[in-house]
């Protein structure tokens, strides 16, 4: 019998859902994850829900930790970290994986493990490999507990660059010129690739974007002019993905829309506009995170103009199957046209990141879109779908 089918006992039926937020986790996008958190927990409705706050390590613990939000900003331009927040050094959060349990426990070395009880929904605010790329979302099926978000194959897409365009592609969604070139013909034919990038820039023009295929939050992106700056782009790529995107240069504005699943299916948000950075080439981590740099909401669009980019925007969730909410980034390029960058299936999340704001101008609060989010994954069962 799966756990969506169990019945409840009269205190399970009494008791508020249990709501395990989920943070940190071992990609470079850690600390992000942990300011994420922060939010989250500060905006749910305590006397809707029990929380149950799980912080993942660097190195892949999942520790219990202090449901403090004010522990878990950018202090002093530097992000948090889940050690800091940890209760214990050593102890650990496990999560059954029989489907027929929802229960979590507690364990530390040389002591009995220790029943946290049942967690009926989590929320996984984890942004990069090992967290929002499928795998935990595979986990979480394979328990049998309702998640936040998409599922393992929109995750696995929306994380996966490469793939997630050939979806678009498929789709007749358009995307701009790219090359992919993979671990093993940098490591073994480093000139080939060269090559291949050099021609690439003969027909689209320099400069070029160096990217991890399977990164967020801007980090290991690097803007390169011309060749001599190439190999030192690739490099600082792949200390985040040995697999890395080349993109040309797509001239014209950053336009981002959010979606959000809703019970009659995915809604558009208003568009919002990532103006130029002053003192950064692009809009890359200092700017987003440190400096704090503001978009425009509701950006300065036409109204057909709007109206094209939330179409474009529901037809790239449903493109990649996903499920709970998506950020959906584009460029409206010089000609007039939209083209689609890329999806994040769990955009930034604190009051200030695109996606929140995005809602608000669209009549949806912080907290209301935090807890249509928990509702909607509540709702939702585990499984094939």
């Amino acid at each position: 019998m799966s756990s969506e089918n169990l019945p409840q006992s009269p205190e399970q039926q009494l008791r508020k859902p249990r709501v395990a937020v989920v943070f940190g986790g071992r990609s470079s996008e850690h600390g992000i994850s942990v300011v994420t958190a922060g939010a989250v927990l500060r905006a749910i409705d305590r006397t809707k829900y029990d929380v149950l706050p799980i912080g993942i390590t660097r190195d892949g613990r999942w520790a219990l930790t202090a449901d403090e939000p004010d522990r878990m900003a950018i202090t002093d331009r530097k992000v948090p970290d889940v050690e800091q927040l940890a209760e214990s050094a050593e102890g650990t959060v496990v999560l059954s994986v029989d489907p027929g349990s929802r229960e979590v426990a507690y364990s530390e070395p040389g002591a009995v493990p220790k029943a946290l009880g049942d967690v009926d929904v989590v929320f996984p605010v984890l942004h990069g490999p090992y967290g929002e790329d499928g795998t935990l979302q595979g986990l979480l099926e394979l328990a049998g507990v309702p998640y936040v978000g998409s599922g393992v194959l929109a995750s696995a897409i929306g994380m996966d660059k490469e793939y997630m365009k050939r979806v678009f592609i498929s789709y007749g969604l358009p995307i701009g010129p790219y090359e992919v070139v993979r671990p093993r013909e940098w490591e073994h034919d480093p000139s080939a690739v060269r090559k291949r990038i050099v021609d690439f820039a003969g027909e689209h023009g320099w400069p070029l974007f160096i990217k991890p295929a399977r990164a967020g939050s801007s980090m290991g992106i690097s803007k390169v002019d011309d060749l001599s700056g190439l190999d030192e782009a690739i490099e600082e790529a792949r200390r985040h993905d040995p697999k890395i995107l080349v993109e040309s240069l797509l001239r014209g504005r950053e336009i981002e829309c959010g979606v959000l699943e809703l019970e009659d299916g995915p809604r558009a948000s208003a568009p919002a506009e990532i103006p130029p950075v002053s003192d950064h080439d692009f809009y890359d981590f200092e700017a987003k995170y440190i400096d704090s740099a503001s978009g425009i909401v509701p950006a300065p669009l036409s109204g057909e103009q709007t109206a094209e980019v939330q179409h474009l925007a529901v037809k790239a969730f449903e493109a990649a199957s996903c499920e709970g909410l998506v950020r959906a980034d584009f460029f409206l390029t010089e000609d007039g046209e939209f083209v689609i960058n890329e999806i994040n299936t769990m955009p930034g999340f604190t009051p200030i990141s695109m996606y929140p704001r995005m809602w608000q101008e669209s009549g949806v609060s912080y907290p209301e879109l935090v807890d249509r989010l928990i509702q909607a994954a509540l709702r939702r069962s585990t499984g094939l779908r």
